[in-house]
């Protein structure tokens, strides 16, 4: 596949996981792929860097904790410096609590909020601005922002004032032909949710119709779906990703 030949893409939070599986993704498609890292998870990035290519893109990683906001800033400035360009960025970079409200001290809630909202707000600004015509524009939400669960709220509450940044954009943005959308996962496979045990993984694939968890690569098939020319069409969604839970 080589519909992405020629586009730029930043995917932050890019070294594990969801990002390591829609850099993955969209390299196969032939972008060129800006794999956004935390300064402690260099090896991983490198990991993704080397044995990324199957079909015609090309990645190079880059050291930002986002969450400082000169950092998230530099990242396109790397990219541009790079491949001249961004044409599709993809918001994947998140902290997650899990603590009662009751719980949740003012350094927590700093933390959360300057990593999964302030850093995605600035990036949904520079994309606003830097992006040319056309561009595309992903964010990775939670399917938590439909389902109010226990010790999940500041995590959900950051990620919801992320889509809403989303769906405002759409609607600023949109004359210039730039899409920009949320993608929700449900309970997916990574070692965090594996972590937590199959009795856990078990009760998520009871609620679930399809009859399991998802997987990394079934997130990054949604990603590469919206950022490619097929996408060109949904703008301003919270595309729900579980498996029909929520």
């Amino acid at each position: 596949m080589d519909g992405l030949k020629g586009k730029v893409a930043l995917v932050t939070g890019a070294s594990r996981e969801l990002g390591k599986a829609i850099a993955e993704r969209l390299c196969r498609d032939g972008a060129s792929v800006v794999v956004n890292y935390y300064p402690s998870e260099s090896q991983d990035a490198e990991k993704v860097v080397q044995g990324k290519v199957q079909g015609g893109g090309s990645a190079i990683a880059a050291e930002a904790d986002i969450s400082e906001s000169a950092q998230m800033r530099g990242l396109f400035d790397f990219t541009e410096k790079q491949f001249g360009h961004v044409d599709i960025l993809v918001l994947n970079a998140a902290v997650i609590p899990h603590d009662t409200i009751i719980d949740t001290t003012d350094e927590i809630f700093d933390k959360v909020f300057a990593t999964n909202t302030r850093a995605s707000f600035i990036a949904l600004r520079e994309a606003a601005i830097r992006i040319p015509d056309g561009g595309r524009v992903v964010a990775i939400s939670a399917g938590l922002t439909r389902m109010p669960t226990a010790t999940t709220g500041i995590y959900a509450a950051s990620k919801a004032a992320v889509e809403h940044l989303v769906r405002v954009l759409a609607h600023e943005v949109g004359a210039r032909g730039i899409t920009f959308n949320s993608v929700l996962p449900g309970a997916t496979l990574t070692p965090a949710l594996i972590n937590v045990g199959q009795e856990f993984i078990d009760r998520e694939i009871a609620k679930t119709p399809l009859g399991r968890v998802g997987e990394p690569e079934d997130i990054a098939d949604i990603v590469g779906f919206l950022v490619s020319e097929q996408g060109r069409w949904i703008t301003g969604q919270s595309i729900g990703a579980g498996g029909g839970m929520f």
